[in-house]
């Protein structure tokens, strides 16, 4: 298979609530926090990409939105030498909210499609914070696209990938596509896999999750009106790339494993973060 091909990921019936939805009032509540906050964040302008500024405002979304963040134990980039690259973080995707949570607890550059800088004030949001977009339909762009992140990675820069190239309701999903573990490899950045779950009351949930053909509204709307959601960020021990088959396979399963914890109840001790 091509390595810029995708899998599917999760059919929208897989997005579902673990708990009561919260009144009318308070989604709507919600809705209208997450549109203030997005007015904050465009009025902004390029201090947007201020890591403090980006922090803060990732943290007020969340809060907004009336979801609680968790983060630990680990920070997600590797400490590094003053001329030392910086840290690929690897992370199953579940949500549009993915991104919004881990900005609220270290803001890192992202790498996203190329559709993305397309949409209304999103897109224009992510190129303010610098962004890196990526064109999925032009499988020859791919040296192009790996160079780039690697130079990235040399500069210092930590990047945010989903290597899954898609969301699914849990982790790991699909497979994790190999060519950003190339770039790593080629800066000799090491690898944070990290993997992101949501959670209702304490119970596991697909709530939050954003698949297949689902409009944004219709998300948005399933997100506003959860009860008691909180998205758990777990960084796992880094990896230093020896090839990009091993690393990847050995990413997939850290952010895996991690799921199948949590699932089980024993998801360990956290630190709270912002939001």
């Amino acid at each position: 298979m091509s390595p810029w091909a995708v899998d599917t990921g999760c059919a929208p019936d897989c997005a579902a609530d673990a708990a009561s939805p919260v009144p009318m009032t308070e989604a709507v509540r919600r809705c209208a926090g997450l549109a203030r906050e997005l007015a904050r964040a465009v009025s902004r302008g390029e201090r947007l990409a201020g890591p403090g500024v980006l922090r803060a405002q990732a943290g007020s979304i969340l809060d907004a939105l009336g979801v609680r963040l968790v983060v630990g134990p680990e920070p997600l980039t590797v400490p590094r030498s003053e001329c030392g690259p910086g840290t690929l973080i690897v992370a199953n995707h579940i949500s549009w909210l993915d991104v919004v949570a881990v900005l609220a607890a270290e803001p890192v550059t992202l790498l996203a499609k190329r559709e993305i800088g397309q949409w209304p004030v999103v897109g224009t949001l992510a190129r303010r914070v610098g962004t890196r977009f990526i064109d999925r339909e032009r499988p020859r762009e791919l040296p192009v696209a790996v160079a780039g992140l690697a130079s990235a990675l040399r500069s210092g820069r930590s990047v945010l990938v989903f290597p899954q190239a898609t969301t699914w309701c849990s982790a790991p999903g699909g497979r994790f596509r190999r060519a950003a573990f190339q770039a790593a490899l080629d800066a000799g950045a090491p690898v944070r896999p990290l993997t992101i779950a949501y959670e209702q009351a304490g119970a596991p949930s697909t709530v939050a999750a954003f698949l297949g053909d689902e409009d944004f509204v219709s998300s948005l709307r399933r997100v506003a009106g959860a009860f008691g959601l909180t998205v758990r960020l777990t960084p796992h021990p880094p990896l230093r790339p020896a090839d990009r088959r091993s690393t990847a396979a050995g990413a997939r399963a850290a952010v895996g494993g991690a799921e199948r914890l949590v699932r089980a109840g024993g998801g360990g001790i956290c630190a709270e973060g912002p939001g």
